[in-house]
């Protein structure tokens, strides 16, 4: 599940979901339950309007030079704003983050309530890590920006249209912004390739990966026209002018990029290893690449084993000739569902595992329904996997997450699309449903809204561990309930994941090519190659080390399951503990046990 920031090389970002899938940026303001405290609390303690009020200098620092993100989040005062690419970037970006990190820690001496004093270490964290990653791009990579997808992800996130048409009209002027139009700015590919052209003199830095560029430059014009049905959709006026600037602009800018930055392209995916090293510390990893490649493989071997046993009692039960899972796999896709029939199918399975849910006494769900939608085809190249996209949960005024379905994978210039049929036959729908819907990520940030979080929390302890961690745990938890042909593919996406976490980092170790990568994705896991080349794409340049976090959140959360059930015995009660465990926020996987054995278990033992 994921938004990617496409914007590669920029000093700040706050953290999104990679996806998967799912990316996606997150807040939160209200309350939440920490390792200091019972299960019930007051709606709004002391110590939650006190950690909000300490998030405020990290919040600012970093929506001055990230506005488009901070605005999704909810953040007053940012909706017009754009990216800051003038001159001294990185110097201004790292003293701001400085300054915040130095107020923390001011801080937190004089902090007695130890739920706000682990929020100022997560605030704390967060920024040096950042700092941190800064340091690293600065140092080691050449600054490289994709700015069709910057401008394509500024402009959706504002005319979505959960947004309130009041703040939506903002986009116009963010437009103008972006094309040099607004007095004061200056068109956003200009000082793009300032920013580029300041570092050609600097030996040793490290170019960008030839795969993402090329990629980058056929997504352009599909992300560009993208953005002209959004304003149509929209219903805003006067977008025309602007918009036809910006298009020449990026026109003129690729083509700068095919001349200059091609060039000085690297032709391996391989990062410097401490770029990729602190790409996995990012995304929440702190397993070893050797170590994660070993569990991984074990896993991958334990897992295949169980579909060669399940394989064949699917064959009997479909009259499929063989047994093999790789064929029974493709046998069930051929079951394709298309077109208008795709979202009601999708609701309608949804809804069964609802029932599921409410019958088994799994978690609690809540009455509403949750959203299911297509992506439209620039949607798809920013993001071309099944993810989660969720709400603004700062002045949140009743608007949810939605589940978002891609159908394609964009290919590169001289290349077709790839389409996938990984998502869109029967069997496939029951665990990915659980993964992105319920009782998985839409349940999750639905949970952070009903019941409250500290920004600290939503934001600032976020990474991919914790959030994918319970998406798959909610799809292992899920899969007895269904039918053989469900459970089947359950295993294989399972399988897929246990694959991420050994081809990724072997990949990136330059232990295995990206096409191997591929190759293998469609012999043993079974993918389609649109969806094998995502993948591959994901491991190389969307998100190096993120299709990780998977595995190792999932395997996280089942070490927190077990460590329960062992304490409590025949007192564990599955829904109290899910609905204890998504009512915490996006904690990680450390502070999450913590609030488990520290909390959930004392109280189950006092009932």
């Amino acid at each position: 599940m994921s938004k990617t920031n496409m914007t590669r090389g920029a000093a700040t970002k706050l953290p999104r979901l990679l996806a998967g899938a799912c990316i996606g940026v997150l807040a939160a303001c209200a309350a939440t339950v920490s390792a200091a405290e019972a299960t019930a609390v007051p709606a709004s303690p002391a110590w939650v309007a006190d950690s909000n009020k300490a998030a405020q200098p990290l919040l600012q620092a970093i929506a001055v030079f990230n506005p488009e993100q901070t605005a999704q989040l909810g953040v007053d005062g940012y909706d017009d704003k754009v990216i800051d690419l003038q001159p001294k970037i990185y110097e201004r970006s790292q003293a701001a983050l400085q300054k915040v990190i130095d107020g923390l820690n001011a801080q937190l001496p004089q902090a007695a309530d130890p739920s706000l004093k682990q929020d100022l270490q997560i605030m704390i964290t967060a920024a040096q890590q950042q700092y941190d990653t800064n340091k690293l791009q600065n140092d080691l990579m050449l600054p490289y920006f994709a700015i069709a997808g910057t401008v394509f992800q500024g402009v959706h996130d504002l005319l979505d249209p959960r947004i309130p048409k009041e703040r939506q009209a903002a986009a116009l002027v963010r437009l103008r912004r972006y094309a040099g139009l607004e007095p004061g700015s200056t068109a956003l590919t200009e000082l793009a390739k300032a920013r580029t052209v300041e570092r050609f003199g600097d030996k040793g830095l490290t170019g960008p990966f030839k795969d993402e560029v090329e990629q980058d430059l056929a997504d352009a014009p599909r992300l560009m026209a993208g953005i002209g049905e959004l304003f149509k959709g929209s219903g805003l006026a006067g977008y025309e002018q602007p918009l036809a600037a910006l298009n020449s602009q990026i026109e003129a800018y690729n083509a700068w990029v095919g001349k200059e930055i091609v060039p000085r392209c690297r032709a391996d995916n391989r990062l410097p290893p401490a770029i990729y090293a602190d790409n996995l510390k990012q995304f929440g990893n702190t397993v070893p690449p050797e170590e994660l490649i070993r569990r991984a493989l074990l896993s991958f071997a334990e897992i295949r084993n169980e579909m060669r046993a399940l394989a064949p009692l699917v064959a009997k039960q479909k009259g499929y000739k063989s047994g093999d899972y790789r064929d029974v796999i493709r046998e069930l896709k051929k079951a394709q569902i298309t077109g208008p029939a795709i979202l009601p199918f999708y609701r309608k399975r949804l809804a069964a595992i609802e029932d599921i849910l409410r019958r088994e006494h799994e978690i609690t769900v809540p009455q509403r329904h949750a959203v299911i939608r297509l992506a439209t085809e620039a949607e798809s190249a920013q993001i071309p996997a099944p993810h989660m996209s969720p709400p603004r949960l700062i002045g949140n005024t009743g608007e949810y997450g939605e589940f978002v379905l891609p159908l394609k994978t964009p290919g590169k210039a001289g290349e077709k699309d790839l389409k996938t049929d990984d998502f869109t036959f029967d069997a496939a729908a029951w665990t990915l449903t659980a993964h992105e819907a319920r009782p998985g990520h839409e349940l999750q940030f639905s949970a952070m809204m009903d019941h409250g979080v500290s920004i600290a929390r939503a934001v600032f302890a976020f990474n991919s561990v914790n959030v994918e961690g319970w998406a798959l745990y909610s799809e292992a938890e899920m899969k007895p309930y269904f039918p053989l042909d469900g459970q089947l593919i359950g295993l294989q996406h399972r399988l897929m994941r246990a694959a991420r976490a050994f081809l990724d980092p072997m990949v990136n170790l330059g232990m295995i090519t990206p096409q191997q990568v591929k190759q293998f994705l469609m012999d043993e896991v079974v993918l389609s190659e649109g969806l094998a080349k995502e993948e591959t794409d994901r491991y190389t340049f969307r998100g190096p080390g993120q299709a990780t976090s998977y595995f190792v959140g999932y395997q996280a959360m089942m070490e927190t399951r077990q460590r329960a059930e062992l304490q409590l015995g025949t007192k564990f009660n599955k829904q109290r503990f899910h609905d204890f465990v998504i009512a915490q926020g996006l904690l990680p996987p450390g502070l999450l046990q913590k609030a488990v054995l520290e909390v959930f278990v004392p109280a189950e033992l006092a009932r």
